[in-house]
């Protein structure tokens, strides 16, 4: 991953090829006021620096489509949601915003369906899971900006010295964390869960996805109590008493695990694509490798997947909407380009939401196939349900009470019946 790392930026760098400097703007032309979230320190200066080999994503776009202007602030996570708020209460929202949450938008008659203004060649290279988790009554309100998957990390000089094979079951789960218990009797932890208020919704997802389950059921009605459900967090239970994991899952983060991981100290960790640069800046030299979580037997492995969104706001005043709307489709068509768009997702290490990209990533460093198996399975939260927050608090406390003793269907059943009564 280190290597892609350092592929992906010189790539975004050779293929951000300086721009002439953008005309000012004219009578008739077209401005679109766009707000992009800060992602890290590089953000800023790639859209309006000189991130983009002494250019930046404005005078670049302005200069390749003559007639389109663009009015683009950053703004931080911290600030974004008052700021875009406070737009939409003074009439004035953005005509293009990236940000995480798309429903409430939707619901209140904000924003512009897809099909408005994005054209059908990119709409068909985005991965059809991204685009589902945009669909309210069967329209997309949203695209994919940018994803973060979970995959299974391994230490392989642990794997080779125990002389075992990477697990693709339950069962070889179990096989391969009594192994490693009796090779370093007791000094690794085979095996990482965090059940903490922190991240228990996303153990959650791990085990039930891997065994049929789910939050909600085949027709999208909620389900947390199925018994796939129960037997899948029963079964990391027993991890736990059986002493395969981390001593303490209702306190112990995902970085807790990311930093024993570091330290040699856990064999397998599930974490999302950018643990070997946090390994990194921990100062470890862990010799890891990637492959799909375990799943019970004849069940699919499925990931935990993570994006932001690119949507549009309605401009009813616009005096031309078409061309408003095709000016959004080439602010989309521009930005998702591979020669923009691999140095846009890369430089804060996140995975992209379009095949053209991950295709350019194989072609460049083959070690990058892994991440597209891993997204192309990804399962997603429904974030789009109202219940939501009330499901994900729920389900980490029903995790935390079976760690204490409770009945994980008991408690699955009090949550059940909360949420639809």
């Amino acid at each position: 991953m280190k290597k892609i790392a350092a592929f992906v930026l010189s790539l975004s760098l050779a293929l951000g090829l300086a721009a002439a400097p953008a005309p000012a703007a004219e009578a008739g032309d077209i401005t679109l006021d766009v707000i992009i979230c800060q992602y890290g320190p590089n953000t800023n200066d790639w859209f309006l620096g000189t991130g983009m080999n002494g250019t930046n994503f404005v005078d670049k776009f302005e200069a390749e489509n003559p007639g389109i202007k663009l009015n683009l602030d950053v703004v931080s996570w911290n600030d974004v949601y008052t700021e875009v708020d406070t737009r939409i209460a003074n009439h004035n929202a953005p005509d293009i915003l990236n940000i995480d949450v798309f429903a409430n938008y939707a619901n209140e008659g904000l924003l512009l369906p897809v099909s408005d203004y994005c054209p059908e060649e990119l709409f068909a290279d985005y991965f059809p899971s991204f685009i589902d988790q945009s669909v309210i009554d069967d329209t997309v309100w949203a695209v994919p900006d940018l994803a973060s998957a979970r995959a299974l990390f391994y230490n392989v000089d642990i794997f080779e010295e125990v002389g075992v094979e990477v697990p693709t079951t339950w069962a070889e789960l179990r096989d391969v964390s009594q192994a490693i218990v009796d090779y370093y009797e007791g000094e690794v932890y085979p095996w990482g869960i965090d059940m903490t208020t922190d991240e228990g919704q996303a153990a959650f997802a791990y085990y039930t996805w891997g065994n049929g389950g789910g939050f909600v059921d085949e027709n999208g009605e909620w389900a947390v109590n199925s018994p796939e459900n129960a037997e899948a967090i029963q079964f990391a239970l027993d991890l736990v008493a059986d002493g395969y994991t981390n001593p303490n899952p209702a306190t112990q983060t995902r970085y807790d695990l990311q930093d024993m991981f570091a330290a040699g100290k856990l064999a397998m960790v599930i974490a999302p694509n950018q643990l070997p640069t946090y390994v990194a800046d921990k100062g470890g030299e862990i010799n890891m490798a990637t492959a799909n979580i375990p799943a019970n037997e004849g069940k699919a492995s499925s990931s935990v997947g993570v994006m932001d969104r690119v949507m549009a706001f309605r401009d009813d005043e616009a005096p031309d909407q078409a061309a408003r709307n095709e000016a959004i489709g080439k602010f989309l068509t521009f930005f998702y380009n591979p020669e923009n768009y691999v140095g846009w997702v890369s430089m804060e290490g996140f995975l992209p939401a379009v095949n053209s990209a991950v295709e350019a990533l194989v072609e460049a460093d083959p070690s990058f196939e892994a991440w597209l198996d891993v997204l192309g399975g990804c399962q997603f939260y429904p974030t789009a349900k109202a219940e939501w927050d009330q499901v994900k608090q729920g389900v980490i406390k029903a995790e935390q009470s079976a760690l204490a003793g409770g009945d994980i269907q008991a408690e699955l059943d009090a949550l059940q019946a909360e949420i639809t009564k």
